[in-house]
């Protein structure tokens, strides 16, 4: 069953939260974007070891439940990890989540939470 266009006619960012290379580069593409003033609000979260773990859960929950105008979520899957339990209990179709790899971390698709659906709905 296909969602109404309102619920997704407002969506046109991607937001980002990664490692700073990974940031980076995507910045680098032109996706960076900071809402209007006076909450000025980015669109991405550079992790660092020093990055606390609610710093990144409150980035993620920002980005998928708060702000209305992000239309894909693109996380490091190393990072994802570490909220594991939020990405994998986040199960709306707007905005879409997407793991990615970094630089010092390969791609896994046993912990992708997508990937745990898809083979969820194949009863693998």
């Amino acid at each position: 069953m296909a969602l109404p266009q309102s619920a997704y006619k407002e969506r046109e960012f991607i937001a980002v939260i990664g490692d700073e290379d990974s940031v980076t580069g995507i910045l680098l593409a032109g996706v960076g974007h900071v809402t209007d003033p006076p909450d000025s609000q980015k669109n991405f979260l550079v992790v660092d070891q020093k990055t606390e773990t609610s710093t990144i859960e409150g980035a993620f929950d920002q980005f998928t439940k708060q702000r209305k105008d992000i239309a894909i979520v693109l996380i490091n899957q190393h990072i994802a990890d570490k909220i594991r339990g939020t990405v994998d209990g986040f199960a709306e179709a707007f905005p879409a989540v997407l793991e990615i790899p970094s630089k010092d971390h390969p791609y896994d698709p046993e912990k992708d939470s997508v990937m745990k659906r898809v083979r969820k709905l194949f009863g693998e």
